[in-house]
């Protein structure tokens, strides 16, 4: 691709979609800039062959298309950080931004940018880390001045990082929890699943291996054989078995209601944090 990609703000998402990206080869680092407030920060940034900036205006000066991957609450700050950087200089008249800001709607992001000397089109997305071992689940939607062969450009390097999907915004905004706080849930579940084997005699090595690839492998069920997750699991569940021993455990402790309050918790909160 004879584009370039940058990244205001280098924190862990982004981190993950670029080492997906170029894990599978869908760009060359040497056309991907980034940026944030400290240069030392940016240390793994250059090591992966990137090039590092302080100036966010530098970022929209050389980039087609620009990840916004700071925190709702310095969206403003990072902006009037682009006017105050941008070079008198810069040929840049439009720009695609790609937002992570968890909760902020594309109005919003719209209103924000117009203090901007460009064009700016909007996409939202709500990825998660997985992105960067090209395992991710991300969720897009695009304003009404994207265009289709700039949608399928976006996907295109997403994909590279693992599943992505075009939603409309309020699915986003409702259904973005799962992609992008799930995977902490299940680190919680891989944890206490090996904890339970190591109290069972298993090495801790061996219990976490084993438990990491149990949610692979049912994960994979679910996605291949196209079958209900509750079919699947009656079909391990023999009578008076193992299995519906430990699944009758889950239900007394209530799993289920627990994975579903998380969910909820977690929506809650990213509609909190874009109102902010």
């Amino acid at each position: 691709m004879s584009f370039n990609i940058g990244f205001i703000g280098g924190g862990n998402m982004s981190t993950a979609i670029v080492k997906g990206i170029l894990r599978k080869d869908a760009h060359q680092a040497s056309k991907i800039w980034v940026s944030g407030p400290h240069i030392h920060n940016l240390k793994h940034w250059q090591e992966l062959g990137t090039n590092v900036t302080t100036k966010n205006g530098e970022v929209i000066c050389n980039c087609d298309i620009v990840f916004l991957g700071v925190k709702p609450g310095v969206l403003t700050d990072a902006i009037n950080d682009c006017v105050l950087s941008l070079p008198a200089n810069c040929p840049r008249n439009r720009v695609l931004f790609v937002s992570m800001l968890a909760g902020v709607s594309i109005e919003k992001l719209n209103e924000a940018l117009k203090v901007l000397p460009l064009t700016a089109s909007v996409i939202r997305i709500m990825p998660n880390t997985p992105m960067s071992v090209g395992a991710g689940t991300c969720l897009y939607t695009p304003d009404n001045t994207v265009t289709i062969e700039q949608c399928e450009i976006v996907e295109k390097l997403l994909r590279s990082c693992g599943i992505c999907e075009k939603v409309s915004e309020p699915l986003l905004s409702s259904g973005g929890s799962l992609p992008g706080c799930g995977p902490a849930f299940m680190y919680i579940v891989i944890e206490a699943l090996a904890d339970g084997a190591v109290k069972q005699g298993v090495p801790r090595a061996l219990a976490l291996r084993l438990a990491a690839q149990v949610l692979i492998g049912s994960g994979e069920m679910v996605l291949q054989t196209n079958k209900h997750p509750g079919l699947l699991k009656d079909e391990v569940c023999s009578p008076g078995g193992s299995t519906i021993c430990g699944v009758t455990a889950l239900e007394n402790g209530r799993l289920r209601a627990t994975l579903i309050n998380a969910i909820e918790a977690a929506t809650i909160r990213t509609n909190e944090l874009g109102k902010k």
